[in-house]
């Protein structure tokens, strides 16, 4: 084998040292280079995975917030419409109240104008009826050529009487 080394020229010191040479800087690269390197690019690879995993958290995250805010809507919309139904009610019973209230004060007061037109007719009638008195004493004092005391209430009423029914017949 020695004689196949020199005839290809090759010096086996020569050969070793240079395979000796060839494993310290294997050594040395591993040591210094390599493994600082497969270090940094794991940890790499560990921060990318770690920012794939909370990116997808966050999805996952957002879209529960979106089902939720969604939810907190619809909820809002309906308490809202509840609110407005209630609303509603509540001005159609007040409504009703205000109108039944104020048909109450409507018929108290045609009472009360009734009362007044009544109290008041009752007054004219016996204002009417004191005139009629008068003017039918004074008539049958001239008729008779008599006091106006001495003629008998009878008369007057009897005269009144037959105005009445001549007034009903009219």
């Amino acid at each position: 084998m020695q004689e196949l080394f020199q005839q290809l020229g090759i010096d086996w010191r020569l050969l070793t040292s240079q395979a000796v040479n060839f494993l310290i800087l294997v050594t040395l690269l591993t040591f210094l280079v390599y493994k600082p390197v497969l270090k940094i690019l794991k940890e790499r690879k560990e921060k990318i995975e770690d920012g794939v995993r909370k990116s997808e958290e966050a999805e996952t995250r957002l879209s529960e917030a979106n089902l939720l805010k969604k939810e907190k809507l619809k909820e809002a919309e309906q308490d809202a419409l509840a609110m407005l139904r209630e609303t509603e009610q509540k001005a159609k019973t007040l409504e009703s109240a205000l109108l039944s209230q104020a048909k109450e004060k409507e018929n108290a007061i045609l009472k009360n104008a009734e009362l007044i037109i009544e109290t008041k007719n009752q007054e004219a009638r016996e204002l009417v009826r004191k005139e009629a008195v008068g003017l039918v004493r004074e008539a049958i004092a001239k008729t008779v050529e008599l006091s106006p005391e001495t003629i008998d209430e009878v008369l007057i009423k009897k005269a009144i009487g037959e105005l009445k029914s001549a007034k009903q017949t009219a």
